[in-house]
Protein backbone atom coordinates (compact mmCIF):
# COMPACT_ATOMS: atom_id res chain seq x y z
CA UNK A 1 0.00 0.00 0.00
CA UNK A 2 3.02 2.52 0.67
CA UNK A 3 4.07 2.26 -3.02
CA UNK A 4 1.19 2.67 -4.38
CA UNK A 5 0.59 5.91 -1.99
CA UNK A 6 4.03 7.10 -3.24
CA UNK A 7 3.12 6.57 -6.75
CA UNK A 8 -0.40 8.51 -5.56
CA UNK A 9 1.39 11.64 -4.81
CA UNK A 10 3.13 11.85 -8.63
CA UNK A 11 1.73 14.72 -10.78
CA UNK A 12 -1.59 13.79 -12.70
CA UNK A 13 -0.14 14.12 -15.84
CA UNK A 14 2.86 12.40 -15.15
CA UNK A 15 0.50 9.14 -14.16
CA UNK A 16 -1.06 9.42 -17.78
CA UNK A 17 2.76 8.48 -19.45
CA UNK A 18 2.31 5.32 -17.49
CA UNK A 19 -1.41 5.43 -18.63
CA UNK A 20 -0.44 5.74 -22.40
CA UNK A 21 2.05 3.15 -21.66
CA UNK A 22 -0.31 0.81 -20.02
CA UNK A 23 -2.97 1.85 -22.92
CA UNK A 24 -0.39 0.16 -25.70
CA UNK A 25 0.21 -2.77 -23.52
CA UNK A 26 -3.54 -3.45 -22.64
CA UNK A 27 -4.80 -2.58 -26.07
CA UNK A 28 -2.38 -4.01 -28.86
CA UNK A 29 -0.11 -6.07 -27.08
CA UNK A 30 -2.85 -8.27 -24.84
CA UNK A 31 -5.99 -7.30 -26.45
CA UNK A 32 -7.63 -7.19 -23.05
CA UNK A 33 -11.01 -8.37 -23.06
CA UNK A 34 -11.16 -7.08 -26.70
CA UNK A 35 -13.33 -9.47 -28.26
CA UNK A 36 -15.68 -8.52 -25.21
CA UNK A 37 -15.71 -4.80 -25.85
CA UNK A 38 -15.74 -5.47 -29.80
CA UNK A 39 -19.12 -7.82 -29.02
CA UNK A 40 -20.86 -5.34 -26.95
CA UNK A 41 -19.92 -2.53 -29.52
CA UNK A 42 -21.25 -3.98 -32.51
CA UNK A 43 -24.45 -4.86 -30.95
CA UNK A 44 -24.87 -1.46 -29.31
CA UNK A 45 -24.10 0.30 -32.51
CA UNK A 46 -24.84 -1.60 -35.52
CA UNK A 47 -25.78 1.73 -37.22
CA UNK A 48 -22.16 2.80 -37.19
CA UNK A 49 -19.46 1.26 -39.60
CA UNK A 50 -16.77 -1.04 -38.32
CA UNK A 51 -14.20 2.22 -38.56
CA UNK A 52 -16.84 4.35 -36.21
CA UNK A 53 -16.94 1.24 -33.57
CA UNK A 54 -13.26 1.01 -33.89
CA UNK A 55 -12.09 4.63 -32.85
CA UNK A 56 -15.04 4.61 -30.10
CA UNK A 57 -12.97 1.13 -29.08
CA UNK A 58 -9.50 2.97 -29.38
CA UNK A 59 -10.64 5.85 -27.30
CA UNK A 60 -12.51 3.10 -24.36
CA UNK A 61 -9.34 1.88 -23.69
CA UNK A 62 -7.74 5.33 -23.70
CA UNK A 63 -10.34 6.50 -20.89
CA UNK A 64 -10.12 3.03 -18.95
CA UNK A 65 -6.15 3.23 -18.75
CA UNK A 66 -6.60 6.73 -17.84
CA UNK A 67 -9.34 5.95 -15.09
CA UNK A 68 -6.93 3.66 -13.54
CA UNK A 69 -4.24 6.54 -13.34
CA UNK A 70 -6.91 8.37 -12.36
CA UNK A 71 -8.13 6.50 -9.11
CA UNK A 72 -4.42 5.42 -7.79
CA UNK A 73 -4.49 9.58 -7.79
CA UNK A 74 -7.55 9.68 -5.81
CA UNK A 75 -6.04 8.45 -2.58
CA UNK A 76 -3.79 11.29 -2.39
CA UNK A 77 -5.75 13.95 -4.23
CA UNK A 78 -6.38 17.37 -2.73
CA UNK A 79 -9.85 18.73 -2.38
CA UNK A 80 -8.98 21.56 -4.46
CA UNK A 81 -7.69 19.74 -7.38
CA UNK A 82 -10.67 17.13 -6.87
CA UNK A 83 -13.21 19.93 -7.42
CA UNK A 84 -11.78 21.25 -10.29
CA UNK A 85 -11.22 18.30 -12.23
CA UNK A 86 -14.55 16.54 -11.16
CA UNK A 87 -17.11 19.07 -11.64
CA UNK A 88 -21.08 19.12 -10.52
CA UNK A 89 -23.44 20.76 -12.27
CA UNK A 90 -27.24 21.47 -11.00
CA UNK A 91 -25.55 20.20 -7.23
CA UNK A 92 -28.39 22.13 -5.76
CA UNK A 93 -30.89 18.97 -7.00
CA UNK A 94 -29.25 17.08 -4.18
CA UNK A 95 -27.35 19.17 -1.91
CA UNK A 96 -30.27 21.41 -1.29
CA UNK A 97 -32.42 18.36 -0.38
CA UNK A 98 -30.12 16.86 1.92
CA UNK A 99 -29.47 19.71 3.63
CA UNK A 100 -33.42 20.00 4.11
CA UNK A 101 -33.36 16.25 5.76
CA UNK A 102 -34.47 14.15 2.83
CA UNK A 103 -32.76 11.54 1.61
CA UNK A 104 -32.10 11.33 -2.22
CA UNK A 105 -31.63 8.22 -4.23
CA UNK A 106 -28.66 8.49 -6.90
CA UNK A 107 -29.32 5.79 -9.56
CA UNK A 108 -25.90 5.92 -11.87
CA UNK A 109 -23.70 3.69 -14.42
CA UNK A 110 -20.96 3.28 -14.95
CA UNK A 111 -18.97 5.86 -16.66
CA UNK A 112 -15.65 6.97 -16.07
CA UNK A 113 -14.59 7.96 -13.69
CA UNK A 114 -17.10 6.62 -11.59
CA UNK A 115 -14.61 6.51 -8.34
CA UNK A 116 -13.92 10.16 -8.50
CA UNK A 117 -17.78 10.99 -9.38
CA UNK A 118 -18.20 9.38 -6.11
CA UNK A 119 -15.46 10.91 -3.90
CA UNK A 120 -16.27 14.41 -5.31
CA UNK A 121 -19.86 14.35 -3.70
CA UNK A 122 -18.57 12.96 -0.35
CA UNK A 123 -16.37 15.59 -0.52
CA UNK A 124 -19.42 18.53 -0.35
CA UNK A 125 -21.69 16.14 2.02
CA UNK A 126 -19.17 14.00 3.91
CA UNK A 127 -20.79 11.35 6.07
CA UNK A 128 -24.42 12.44 4.46
CA UNK A 129 -23.26 10.49 1.16
CA UNK A 130 -23.50 6.42 1.49
CA UNK A 131 -22.29 4.25 -1.29
CA UNK A 132 -23.81 0.85 -1.18
CA UNK A 133 -20.96 -1.70 -3.34
CA UNK A 134 -19.88 -5.44 -3.66
CA UNK A 135 -16.98 -6.56 -1.94
CA UNK A 136 -14.18 -7.25 -3.87
CA UNK A 137 -12.79 -10.88 -3.25
CA UNK A 138 -8.83 -9.79 -3.31
CA UNK A 139 -8.02 -8.28 0.24
CA UNK A 140 -5.66 -6.15 -0.90
CA UNK A 141 -7.84 -3.89 -3.61
CA UNK A 142 -10.38 -4.37 -0.94
CA UNK A 143 -8.95 -2.40 1.03
CA UNK A 144 -7.86 0.10 -1.39
CA UNK A 145 -11.10 0.74 -2.43
CA UNK A 146 -12.46 1.26 1.09
CA UNK A 147 -9.67 3.82 1.68
CA UNK A 148 -10.03 5.73 -1.38
CA UNK A 149 -14.42 5.93 -1.14
CA UNK A 150 -14.19 6.84 2.60
CA UNK A 151 -11.51 9.60 2.41
CA UNK A 152 -14.04 12.55 2.14
CA UNK A 153 -16.21 10.57 4.75
CA UNK A 154 -18.65 8.59 2.90
CA UNK A 155 -20.33 5.93 4.52
CA UNK A 156 -20.17 2.44 2.49
CA UNK A 157 -22.20 -0.05 2.62
CA UNK A 158 -21.78 -3.46 1.29
CA UNK A 159 -24.90 -4.80 -0.95
CA UNK A 160 -25.64 -7.55 1.36
CA UNK A 161 -26.05 -5.57 3.99
CA UNK A 162 -27.69 -2.80 2.84
CA UNK A 163 -31.64 -3.39 3.73
CA UNK A 164 -30.61 -3.92 7.49
CA UNK A 165 -28.69 -0.46 7.65
CA UNK A 166 -31.56 1.40 5.69
CA UNK A 167 -33.82 0.24 8.42
CA UNK A 168 -31.65 1.28 10.47
CA UNK A 169 -31.10 4.64 9.46
CA UNK A 170 -33.98 5.69 7.81
CA UNK A 171 -34.84 8.91 9.07
CA UNK A 172 -31.09 10.11 8.77
CA UNK A 173 -30.49 12.49 5.80
CA UNK A 174 -28.56 11.72 3.14
CA UNK A 175 -27.63 10.78 -0.50
CA UNK A 176 -28.23 7.02 -1.50
CA UNK A 177 -25.52 6.23 -4.17
CA UNK A 178 -26.59 3.30 -6.32
CA UNK A 179 -24.98 1.94 -9.45
CA UNK A 180 -28.12 1.07 -11.41
CA UNK A 181 -26.86 -0.55 -14.15
CA UNK A 182 -24.99 -3.97 -12.91
CA UNK A 183 -26.29 -7.48 -13.75
CA UNK A 184 -28.54 -9.08 -11.05
CA UNK A 185 -27.61 -12.53 -9.90
CA UNK A 186 -29.74 -15.42 -10.62
CA UNK A 187 -30.89 -15.39 -7.11
CA UNK A 188 -32.16 -11.50 -7.14
CA UNK A 189 -35.51 -9.83 -8.18
CA UNK A 190 -35.09 -8.79 -11.97
CA UNK A 191 -36.60 -7.18 -14.55
CA UNK A 192 -36.14 -8.02 -18.19
CA UNK A 193 -36.49 -5.28 -21.15
CA UNK A 194 -34.10 -3.86 -24.17
CA UNK A 195 -31.34 -1.75 -23.23
CA UNK A 196 -28.84 -1.08 -26.01
CA UNK A 197 -30.31 -3.34 -28.50
CA UNK A 198 -30.66 -6.03 -26.52
CA UNK A 199 -32.36 -7.76 -23.79
CA UNK A 200 -31.56 -6.82 -20.57
CA UNK A 201 -31.46 -7.88 -16.60
CA UNK A 202 -31.73 -4.63 -13.87
CA UNK A 203 -31.87 -5.20 -10.56
CA UNK A 204 -35.25 -2.41 -9.13
CA UNK A 205 -33.60 -2.11 -5.97
CA UNK A 206 -33.42 1.56 -6.25
CA UNK A 207 -37.23 1.58 -7.69
CA UNK A 208 -38.51 -0.46 -4.48
CA UNK A 209 -36.84 1.91 -2.39
CA UNK A 210 -37.95 5.16 -3.72
CA UNK A 211 -41.47 3.83 -4.23
CA UNK A 212 -41.98 2.29 -0.49
CA UNK A 213 -40.58 5.18 1.35
CA UNK A 214 -41.20 8.24 -0.83
CA UNK A 215 -37.96 9.34 -1.84
CA UNK A 216 -36.60 11.46 -5.27
CA UNK A 217 -34.48 9.88 -7.15
CA UNK A 218 -32.27 11.69 -9.37
CA UNK A 219 -29.26 10.87 -12.55
CA UNK A 220 -25.87 11.89 -12.99
CA UNK A 221 -25.25 12.85 -16.94
CA UNK A 222 -21.55 12.35 -17.11
CA UNK A 223 -19.35 13.44 -19.76
CA UNK A 224 -15.19 14.46 -20.32
CA UNK A 225 -15.06 17.57 -21.47
CA UNK A 226 -10.44 16.80 -22.12
CA UNK A 227 -8.44 14.14 -20.46
CA UNK A 228 -8.20 14.29 -16.82
CA UNK A 229 -11.61 16.70 -16.61
CA UNK A 230 -15.19 15.32 -15.91
CA UNK A 231 -18.55 16.98 -15.20
CA UNK A 232 -21.73 15.78 -14.08
CA UNK A 233 -25.16 17.02 -14.80
CA UNK A 234 -27.46 16.27 -11.94
CA UNK A 235 -30.93 16.03 -13.26
CA UNK A 236 -34.20 15.02 -11.74
CA UNK A 237 -35.41 10.93 -12.70
CA UNK A 238 -38.10 10.72 -10.52
CA UNK A 239 -39.88 12.06 -7.40
CA UNK A 240 -42.94 11.48 -4.89
CA UNK A 241 -45.91 10.91 -4.73
CA UNK A 242 -45.71 7.45 -7.32
CA UNK A 243 -49.68 6.25 -6.41
CA UNK A 244 -50.21 6.41 -10.20
CA UNK A 245 -46.61 5.29 -11.40
CA UNK A 246 -47.08 1.89 -13.38
CA UNK A 247 -44.67 -0.76 -12.12
CA UNK A 248 -40.76 -0.01 -13.48
CA UNK A 249 -41.40 3.56 -14.04
CA UNK A 250 -38.28 4.56 -12.30
CA UNK A 251 -36.13 1.89 -13.43
CA UNK A 252 -37.03 2.76 -17.82
CA UNK A 253 -36.36 6.56 -16.58
CA UNK A 254 -32.99 5.30 -15.48
CA UNK A 255 -32.40 3.02 -18.33
CA UNK A 256 -33.60 6.04 -20.63
CA UNK A 257 -31.21 8.49 -18.97
CA UNK A 258 -28.60 5.95 -19.46
CA UNK A 259 -28.99 5.19 -22.60
CA UNK A 260 -28.59 9.08 -24.13
CA UNK A 261 -26.14 9.41 -21.76
CA UNK A 262 -23.86 5.92 -23.62
CA UNK A 263 -25.17 7.35 -27.22
CA UNK A 264 -23.39 10.99 -26.39
CA UNK A 265 -20.51 9.35 -24.62
CA UNK A 266 -20.08 5.77 -26.17
CA UNK A 267 -16.26 5.88 -25.31
CA UNK A 268 -16.72 6.52 -21.54
CA UNK A 269 -19.08 3.41 -21.02
CA UNK A 270 -17.84 0.14 -19.48
CA UNK A 271 -17.56 -1.90 -22.53
CA UNK A 272 -15.26 -4.36 -20.98
CA UNK A 273 -17.92 -5.64 -18.47
CA UNK A 274 -19.63 -8.57 -19.77
CA UNK A 275 -23.33 -7.05 -18.87
CA UNK A 276 -24.84 -9.34 -21.52
CA UNK A 277 -23.36 -12.95 -20.74
CA UNK A 278 -25.70 -16.09 -21.97
CA UNK A 279 -28.31 -13.03 -23.31
CA UNK A 280 -29.57 -12.74 -26.46
CA UNK A 281 -30.65 -9.85 -28.77
CA UNK A 282 -33.57 -7.93 -28.33
CA UNK A 283 -36.99 -8.01 -29.98
CA UNK A 284 -39.06 -5.99 -26.98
Amino acid sequence: MLLIRLFSRLPLPVLFIFSDLLYLLAYYLLGYRKKVVRENLKNAFPEKSKRERRSIERDFYRNFTDSLAETIKLLTISKKELTRRFLSKNPSVIFDKVGEGEIIIGMCGHFFNWEGHLLSVSSEVQEKCETVYTRVNQPFFEDLMQKIRGRMGAALTEKKMFQRVFLKKRNEARLIVLAADQRPSCAEIRYKRSFMNRETTFFEGGEKLAKRFNLTVIYAHTSKPRRGYYEFDYRLLSSPPYSDHPPHSITDAFISLLEENIREQPALYLWSHNRWKKQTNANV
